[in-house]
């Protein structure tokens, strides 16, 4: 099981979740929450996944941040803690 790659991601990558991060009105205290998550380093399953905030959920595949959604977005995957 991967845990999350936090470096080093693909140019189109980190900017697509960026400007999702933008559009969908993540707040720096949003991004510290997240970021506090990631400190931790979980593991995450080797397919789709996603993490449920209280203002957001993040989505990846493998090793991989691939999106943030809204809460009233579907994520699909297997939910992670």
């Amino acid at each position: 099981m991967p845990r999350i790659k936090r470096s080093g991601l693909p140019k189109a990558l980190f900017d697509h979740i960026l400007l999702r991060i933008q559009e969908r009105g993540i707040t720096p205290e949003d991004l510290g929450l997240m970021a506090a998550w990631m400190d931790k380093e979980p593991i995450v399953p080797t397919g789709t996944w996603f993490k449920r905030f209280d203002t957001f959920t993040l989505c990846g595949e493998g090793e991989l941040v691939k999106t943030v959604l809204t809460t009233k977005q579907t994520a699909i995957g297997e939910e992670v803690d």
